[in-house]
Order: C-alpha cells, then structure tokens, then sequence
C-alpha cells in the first residue's frame, strides 16, 4: 500500500478534512452551459410572461415621452417664432403644453408601476430557480462518493455551492430584467426614431457595426478570465479555511511566515485574474461612450442642416437626440451585462460540474432488510485499488463473528483505514465481497447498512449546538433521560454537570470550550445512545492525559460489550485483550491470532510490538 492511503484518513473519506487542490479544469461549451442554466426557468414561463409584459409596458411609456416633449417643445418654439414676426393674436398655446405635461405625469406612473411589478415577480423567480440549484447541490453532494471530498478542499466546494449560487442570482434578479428593459428600449427608441426621421435612424445605425465588434473582441477575452477568477476564489476559501481551523498547529511550529506567503501566492493568481477580467469589463463602458458621442456629433451635423432645410421640427431634433441617448444606453447595459453573463456562466459551469460528477453506485432495487443484525462480518476475496495501476488491498479474507472484539494493527500506510472503508462502504470493491450476517454490504440499503455502524474516531467531530443535541445526534428520537443515560455510561455526566449550564451548554463549531478527552466522552455516548451493532474505534487516547484516559477506556469497554467491535490500534498494549488481531501490511492480513498466539509465533507483530515496549520503556527511564 501507498503511503497515500495512510494520509487519506485526515480527510472525510474515513475520517476528517481534506487539504489537496484540484486543477483547474478546462471550460465548457459556453452555449450548452447558458442553455441548461435557462431550463430552471421553464417551471416559471408564465411569470415570466407577465415580467416581460410589464417590461415592454414600462419600457413603451418611457420611450412615449421624449416625442411628447419635442411636440412640447415645437408648440413653443412656434408661437415664440409668430411673437417674434409680430403676427397679430400671435400667442402660446400653454393649454396644449399642459396637457402634455399631464398625459407625461400619467405615463411616468405607470412606467413606475409596471417596473416594480416586473421586479417584484423577477425577485421571485430568481430566488426560488437559485433556491432549487442550492437543493440540488446539496442533494448531489450527500449522494458523491467519499474520493470526491478526499480531492477536494472544503473552501472549495462550499465556494461553488455557495459564492457560485449566489453570483447566479444576483445576474437573474438584476440583469435578467435588465436585458428585456433593455431588448424593448432599443427595438421602441428605433420605431420611434424612424417616425422622427429615417435619415437621422441611419445615421445613427452606422455607429452600431463599432459597438458589435467592441462587445465581441471584449467578451471573448473575458469569459476566460471570469472563469479562472472563480476557480481563484475557490482556492482562496480552501486556503483560509485550512488556516483557521489550524491556526495552533501554524503557530506551534512557527509557519505563519510561509501561510502568508502561500496566501500571497493564491491571492496573487487572483489579484491577476480579476484585474485582467474587471479591466476588460470596465473598458467597455468608455468604448460605448466614445461610439454614441460619434452618433450624437453625426446627429447634430445633420439634424441641424434638416431643420435648416425645414424638413423636420426643432422639437423633433431635441425629441431625436433624447431618444439617440436612450439608444446608447440599452447598448451600454447589454455590454455590462454580457460581461456580468460571462461571469454567470463561469458560476454555472463549476457548479454544473458538481451536478455532473459521478455518484455513488447507486442502491439495488431489491434491497435485503436484515431484521434482526447480529454483526458478523466477513471478507470474501476483497480486492481494492485506490488507482488502476498500484493495487492496495488482494485476496483479503476475514470471519469476525457477531460480539467479538477485532483489533486491526500495522505500520503506516498498511490499509488500517481502507479496510474499514470498505466496510463502511465508502468506497466500492473492486473484487470480492463484505457480507454482515450473511448478507452482501451492496444488497443492504446505505443507510441501513451505516445504522449498523457508530463510530469513535481520534478526530472528534462536534457541531455547533448544546451537549443534549450533540449526544442525541445518535438517535433522533431520543428523550432527555436516555441522552443522561447514556452519558453517566459514558462517564461524561459529571463533567457535563460542572458546566454553567449543563447539558444546554452550547459548544461552539469548533468545541475548543471543552478540552478534548471531554470532547471524545461525547462521541462515546453518543455511539452508547445509538445502540449500534457493530464499532469502529480508532484509538482516541494519545492526546489525553491519564485521568481521562482510564474514563475513556472504561467508557469504550462499556460500549464494546456484546458488540462487534473494530479498533483501529496504535499503542498495542491497548488491545491486548482482543477477541483477534489482525496484523496488517502492504494491504495484506499478513497474521491474525490473540495476542498471546501472535507473541508466541514470534513473527511480524511479535518485532513491532517488542520494539514498540523498547520504546516506550526507554522514554519512560529517560524520564
């Protein structure tokens, strides 16, 4: 075996966190992305239909306006004009101006209203599509196997799960209304533009062909970055979770220096990324601004020497170049926008990725039921490989009968962990078969099969949430005297008791507030609470002092009794009464027997446990 399977158990394959990154993966089809990302929306069609319906109403009402005003506009230019020339009755028809001023109020109202509506049902839709992204996610992420989590830092996943899912919302709820404000303003400021004069629309029209090509030099080279920005993001969170959780062990050995300097380095790569992708972004609005100043200068060349020639109103030239402005700002919009997009689907494509990984073999239809499990274990012929090529675990053979206690030793990186992976069904054999009570693991049901088991591991595990809670864990429908029950087994009553509020304690998520041999009384009573049929226990002793030790001790042969138990040992003189031992190496049960047999044979256990006793007894006379 590798010396890589050893080092998995930090992570949640057995056992705890991961700290492996994974490359950079390469970008997928950006249209068949943007695609499925549009089919969450097909439950919403009909709201949708009314939003883009509110929008064209606002949007018609708005663009309404400037021609009103340049009507406005040429009533009073016209009687100004009369005035002037001395025509006799020659007045201002202010009657006319203010009922347009009426009917412009009228319309800005409703444009207003129409505009909440839209953004009232958009805010809607983009939380419940989001909402349903995140269920699936996390659906998909209880339903990976465990080597999924072993490549993966948690900064990560909870990045595309969380960071990813929100950045798609955000792009629904704002600019999704933004495009069809957008869409309906361009296709109305045109209409409403030919009306005025098609000459000046032309004009202006042959400013279009420099926006396109903007918009399509920019955004190509962008998505690219807005991509890499994510990933970026990603590593980031992995990094700092990594550093905070183990911000003791950075200090104790004096590495704060060179996790700054790594941060650098990741903060760096995203530094680079983001400037490049935000750059690219941010030079689009002046690239729009530099084409529509060309229209306006275009627009007044022209419009000037139309009115000279009495071919058009003044009003209309102040009506056109409101509209021409109107005409450059959908323009600018849908340029932010279609960077916004880029990182949109950038999100999307990480966590499609996670939607698309491969799942754990899924539960036959016709799954057994075992009635009444008694926890006899065996291995048939158990092959397993972590990669194709370098095979770990071959022709494996065990008979642990139901009750008896098994204890599992070996060097570093021998398949202690593996072993009971396998058997846990965390990860899938390649060869042979597990069977409990007779019954083949991959017949049973998961959560059956992982209700047989409760486990005791070195790294405790508690979440945030009072004691009661934490020790309840093991069996949802415990009552408050059997959580009590099964701590005083446990022996965690009396220190639970000491605190300032008992059992309603509240341990925070990391439970530094309580030390950790009271931590690992917990996980005991909690596996007491559960009642399970078979253990997993993995040494939990080394880091505590000796009073706690005996008390945990006691505690895990309490829970041991009539239990099939596996004990994943590290001190050999902890197992010394084992029901069996199996000595493992290079994947192998190269010996089995009790620990008296296995002395006598004077074989591979024999020299680690003999060297092991030398070892100790010289540290204890060096004290």
């Amino acid at each position: 075996m590798s010396k890589e399977e050893d080092s998995r158990r930090g992570r949640s394959g057995g056992w705890g966190r991961a700290h492996m990154r994974v490359p950079a993966q390469k970008a997928k089809n950006f249209k068949g992305t943007f695609k499925r990302l549009m089919t969450y929306l097909k439950p919403h069609v009909w709201t949708l239909i009314v939003v883009f319906a509110a929008a064209i109403l606002s949007t018609i009402f708005s663009i309404i306006a400037p021609k009103l005003m340049g009507d406005a506009t040429t009533k009073l230019f016209q009687g100004m004009m009369l005035k002037l020339k001395g025509v006799p009755d020659a007045r201002i028809d202010f009657g006319y101006i203010w009922n347009i001023v009426v009917v412009l109020f009228v319309l800005y109202v409703l444009s207003s209203l129409f505009t909440y509506v839209m953004q009232y049902l958009m805010s809607g839709v983009s939380q419940k599509m989001v909402y349903v992204l995140r269920k699936q996610v996390n659906e998909k992420l209880a339903r990976l196997p465990i080597s999924y989590f072993d490549s993966r830092t948690y900064g990560e996943v909870l990045s595309r799960a969380v960071n990813d899912s929100e950045n798609i919302s955000n792009t629904l709820q704002q600019s999704l209304t933004a495009s069809i404000t957008s869409i309906v303003t361009l296709l109305g400021v045109v209409v409403m533009m030919l009306t005025i004069s098609p000459l000046l629309t032309l004009v202006l029209l042959l400013t279009l062909p420099l926006s396109f090509v903007g918009i399509t030099f920019i955004t190509r080279r962008s998505q690219g970055y807005f991509k890499q920005q994510q990933e970026q993001i990603g590593h980031l969170n992995g990094h700092v979770e990594e550093m905070f959780t183990g911000h003791q062990i950075i200090k104790s050995y004096s590495r704060e220096r060179q996790s700054i300097q790594n941060f650098k380095k990741i903060n760096g790569r995203l530094y680079d990324s983001a400037w490049k992708a935000q750059f690219l972004s941010g030079i689009m609005m002046p690239l729009m601004m530099f084409v529509g100043n060309i229209g306006f200068v275009l627009i007044s060349v022209v419009g000037g020497i139309l009115v000279i020639k009495r071919s058009i109103e003044i009003g209309d030239i102040q009506a056109f170049i409101q509209y021409a402005r109107q005409f450059s700002q959908p323009l600018n919009q849908i340029a932010n926008i279609s960077n916004i997009i880029q990182s949109t689907v950038a999100s999307a494509e990480r966590i499609f990725e996670i939607l698309d990984e491969k799942e754990d073999v899924a539960d036959l239809p016709n799954v057994t039921v075992l009635e009444h499990p008694q926890g006899h274990v065996r291995f048939e012929d158990v092959g397993f490989r972590y990669k194709e090529d370098s095979p770990l675990i071959e022709h494996m053979n065990i008979d642990v009968k139901a009750g008896r206690s098994v204890a599992i030793v070996g060097p570093t990186g021998a398949g202690k962990t593996t072993l009971v992976n396998l058997l846990m069904r965390f990860y899938e054999c390649r060869s042979g078969k597990i069977s409990v009570d007779g019954v083949d693991i991959t017949k049973l049901k998961r959560e059956q099969l992982h209700h047989l088991f409760g486990m005791v591991l070195q790294d405790t595990w508690l979440f945030k949430g009072t004691i009661r809670e934490n020790i309840a864990y093991g069996r949802q429908d415990a009552t408050k005297e059997e959580v009590i029950r099964a701590a005083r087994a446990a022996h965690a009553d009396h220190f639970i008791r000491t605190l300032p509020d008992g059992y309603d304690t509240v341990l925070n998520e990391e439970g530094t507030n309580i030390s950790q041999g009271q931590k690992q009384l917990l996980t005991i009573a909690r596996a007491l609470l559960a009642d399970p049929v078979i253990l997993i226990l993995d040494e939990a002793t080394s880091s505590v002092d000796t009073r706690t030790e005996v008390h945990i001790q006691k505690a895990m042969q309490k829970l041991m009794q009539n239990r099939t138990s596996f004990v994943i040992a590290h001190r050999l003189s902890t197992i010394q009464d084992a029901d069996l031992i199996l000595v493992m190496n290079h994947g192998q049960v190269i010996e089995q027997g009790t620990h008296q047999s296995l002395l006598q044979a004077g074989g591979f256990y024999s020299e680690l446990y003999n060297s092991q006793f030398a070892t100790e007894a010289e540290e204890k006379g060096a004290v």
